[in-house]
C-alpha cells in the first residue's frame, strides 16, 4: 500500500514548486500570495483581521503588507468609519494577479479531474476533505509533527 503521507507531501511540494517558479520574478512568496489570495477572496480587511486569516501573528502581517506595497501589489487605505483602523486593500496590480491566481486554479482543477469518474471524483472530495479535517484537528491539539 503506498505511502499517504509520503503522496501528500508530495502533491504539496509539487504544488509549491510551480507556484514558486510562477510568481518568483515578482517577488511573490507563498506567504504574500495567501494575503492577496485572502484580500480576493474577502475584500480589504485590517492587518489583525487578516492575521486571524493567515494564522499569523500581526507582527508578520505588517511585514508581509509592508513588502506587498512596495511591491504594488497591496496597500493601506482608512477605514472609512474609525481613523484608527487601516484596511488592507488590493491594487489593481494585486487585482490583477490575485485573477490570474483564480483562472489558473480553474483551468488546473479541469487538468487534475479530467476524465475522474463523477463518483470517483465526489469520493475523493469527500476522502480529502475528511483528511485535512483530521489534520487540521492533530495541529490544533498541538501533536507535534
Amino acid at each position: 500500500m503506498p505511502d499517504v503521507l509520503d503522496r501528500l507531501l508530495e502533491i504539496t511540494y509539487l504544488f509549491q514548486r510551480d507556484m514558486a517558479r510562477t510568481f518568483e520574478a515578482d517577488g511573490l512568496t507563498p506567504a504574500r500570495l495567501h494575503l492577496l489570495w485572502v484580500l480576493g477572496a474577502e475584500g480589504p480587511l485590517p492587518q489583525r483581521a487578516l492575521a486571524a486569516a493567515l494564522d499569523v501573528s500581526p507582527r508578520n502581517v505588517t511585514g508581509l503588507v509592508d513588502a506587498l506595497e512596495a511591491s504594488g501589489h497591496a496597500a493601506r487605505r482608512p477605514h472609512p468609519s474609525d481613523r484608527r483602523i487601516a484596511l488592507v486593500t488590493l491594487t489593481d496590480r494585486g487585482e490583477t494577479v490575485v485573477a490570474g491566481m483564480q483562472r489558473d486554479r480553474r483551468i488546473l482543477t479541469d487538468e487534475l479531474v479530467a476524465g475522474i469518474d463523477p463518483g470517483d471524483l465526489a469520493r475523493l472530495e469527500r476522502d480529502l476533505a475528511m483528511v485535512a479535517d483530521r489534520l487540521r484537528s492533530l495541529f490544533d491539539a498541538g501533536r507535534p509533527t
